[in-house]
C-alpha cells in the first residue's frame, strides 16, 4: 500500500465520506494512483482512518458513480482511465440546511429516490444555513465534477446565495432551488404553497371561536414570509385587524437555544392571545415545553398550531395541529426538475408549486368567547 497519508477531521461539519472521497480524488489527480491501479480495500481503509465501512462504501460508490473508480468482481476497486468518463453525468450535488432534522430527511429521501430511479446518484452536503460551509461544498462538488445541482439558499443575503449559483451556472451546471427563493430574482425552483397553508390554518383557528391570534416565525426566508402574509390575510377576511402586537417574529436564522429564551417572553405575553401559530413544528414544541414549565395548560388554556407535520407531530403526545407539507414530493419534484434540464431541457424558468392540507389534531381548542383575560 502507497505511504501517503489520510487524514479523517472528526471534528469538521464536512462529512467523513465527503473528506475520504475528497482524498481519493486528490490521489488520483495528483498520480499517486495512476490509471488501472488498485485503491486500498475497505478494510485497509477502516484500519488506517477508523471509519465504518458504510461510510467507506459510501465515498467509493460515489466515486464509481462519477468516474474515478471502477470495480472488478472479487478483485477490488481501481482507478479508472480519466479518459474515460462514463459516470460524470450521473451525480448530482444536494445544498440543504441540515441533513440531521427538520424536514430534510423526508426531503432527502425523495431526492434520493427519484434520482435512483434514473440511475443518479447524489452527494449531500450540510451548510447550517451558513453561505462559508455552503461555498466551500459548491466549490468541492463542481471539483468533483456534479452536472446538477439542488440548493436551499442560506441564511445569508440574496447577492451571496446568487455568487454561489453563478459559479454552477459558469460551467453550465443547472441549479434547482428547494423551498426557498432568492427575492428579485427568477430561478428554477420547486416550493410548497406556503401562503394558502398558513391561511387555511389561521382561517381553521378562527372556525374555533379564536379572534385574538398570534403568531412567531422568522421573516428571514421567503417561505415564512409566506406564512405570514397568509395568516394576516385570512384575519382579515374573517373582519379582525391582524395586530402588530401578536406577531412575534425575528429576523434570523432558526437556533433552538436562542428560541428557548424567546418562546419564554412570547409567553409572558399570552394574556393578550387565545391560540398561538408557530412558524414551523421545532419552534410549535419550544413554545410547548415552555408552556408546561410555566404551568400553561395546552390546549386548555392556550392552543397551539404548528407548520409542516413533521414525522413526530402525531407522536408527540400533545398530538399537534399543524400544516402538511409534501416534503418527500418536493424532494422528487426538484428531482425531476433538474434532470430535465440535465438531459437539454430548455424554456422559461419553471416554479413548481405543491399544494399543502390542513391536520387537525388535539392542540387547538374550541371557545365560545375569544377575548384577552
Amino acid at each position: 500500500m502507497k505511504d501517503n497519508t489520510m487524514i479523517i477531521d472528526r471534528d469538521s461539519p464536512i462529512p467523513q465520506y465527503f473528506q475520504l472521497q475528497s482524498w481519493l480524488i486528490e490521489q488520483i489527480e495528483q498520480g499517486l494512483f495512476k490509471p488501472h491501479d488498485k485503491i486500498p480495500t475497505e478494510e485497509e481503509i477502516t484500519r488506517r482512518t477508523g471509519l465504518a465501512r458504510a461510510t467507506i462504501r459510501q465515498a467509493i460508490q460515489n466515486l464509481v458513480n462519477m468516474g474515478y473508480l471502477y470495480r472488478k468482481r472479487r478483485l477490488g476497486t481501481f482507478v479508472l482511465s480519466q479518459s474515460a468518463e462514463p459516470g460524470r453525468s450521473a451525480v448530482v450535488g444536494v445544498l440543504v440546511h441540515d441533513i440531521r432534522s427538520g424536514y430534510a430527511p423526508e426531503f432527502l429521501r425523495g431526492v434520493g429516490d427519484e434520482a435512483a430511479r434514473h440511475s443518479y446518484s447524489i452527494i449531500l452536503c450540510n451548510t447550517d444555513d451558513l453561505f462559508i460551509r455552503a461555498d466551500f461544498h459548491a466549490n468541492q462538488l463542481i471539483k468533483h465534477g456534479v452536472t446538477g445541482l439542488i440548493f436551499m439558499p442560506t441564511a445569508a443575503a440574496p447577492e451571496k446565495n446568487l455568487q454561489l449559483i453563478e459559479k454552477f451556472q459558469h460551467k453550465n451546471i443547472p441549479v434547482v432551488l428547494a423551498d426557498r427563493e432568492i427575492p428579485g430574482h427568477s430561478h428554477d425552483m420547486v416550493t410548497t404553497d406556503n401562503f394558502d397553508g398558513a391561511h387555511a390554518l389561521t382561517s381553521h383557528l378562527i372556525g374555533k371561536g379564536h379572534r385574538h391570534i398570534a403568531i412567531t416565525l422568522s421573516t428571514l426566508f421567503s417561505s415564512e414570509r409566506a406564512r405570514l402574509a397568509g395568516y394576516q390575510q385570512a384575519l382579515q377576511d374573517h373582519g379582525i385587524d391582524p395586530e402588530p402586537a401578536l406577531q412575534f417574529t425575528i429576523g434570523e436564522r432558526f437556533i433552538e437555544k436562542h428560541y428557548q429564551h424567546y418562546v419564554r417572553l412570547i409567553l409572558a405575553e399570552r394574556e393578550k392571545f387565545t391560540a398561538i401559530i408557530a412558524g414551523n413544528d421545532p419552534i410549535a414544541y419550544l413554545l410547548y415545553n415552555a408552556a408546561i414549565e410555566l404551568g400553561i395548560a395546552i390546549p386548555d388554556e392556550l392552543s397551539l398550531a404548528g407548520y409542516d407535520d413533521l414525522t413526530f407531530s402525531n407522536a408527540h403526545p400533545m398530538e399537534l395541529t399543524t400544516v402538511h407539507q409534501p416534503i418527500y414530493e418536493m424532494g422528487q419534484e426538484s428531482m425531476k426538475l433538474l434532470l430535465h434540464r440535465i438531459q437539454g431541457g430548455t424554456g422559461a424558468v419553471q416554479s413548481i408549486i405543491l399544494k399543502s392540507h390542513l391536520v387537525e389534531r388535539r392542540s387547538v381548542r374550541l371557545v365560545v368567547q375569544d377575548s384577552p383575560r
